[in-house]
């Protein structure tokens, strides 16, 4: 009859749970840092100058990025100068460096 008797089941002993505790406080610390770094670091894309403009506009997936440099920001500039409608007058102030 002991052959037909089920195993026990291992239990985890305290070297386990304390690896699991540390794998786990590894990944929230590298998230931590993640996010971190993600939140102040402004990316290359940082904020308009050195001849170039950068500005954030309204799209249907929520907001995307404008990026021009050199001859196409002053051409984007100049455009957004004679017009008012509402991209044109997203766009002004971040010319205002570029002039």
């Amino acid at each position: 009859m002991p052959l037909l008797m089920p195993t026990p089941r291992a239990e985890p002993g305290h070297g386990d749970k304390r690896r699991l505790a540390v794998i786990w406080l590894a990944v929230a610390l590298a998230l931590a840092g993640l996010a971190a770094w993600s939140a102040i670091g402004p990316g290359s894309y940082g904020q308009s100058r050195a001849g170039c403009v950068t500005v954030t506009i309204p799209s249907s997936m929520g907001g995307a990025l404008l990026h021009e440099c050199g001859s196409r920001a002053r051409h984007l500039c100049q455009r957004a100068v004679g017009r008012r409608d509402r991209l044109s007058l997203l766009i002004r102030p971040s010319c205002r460096g570029l002039r």
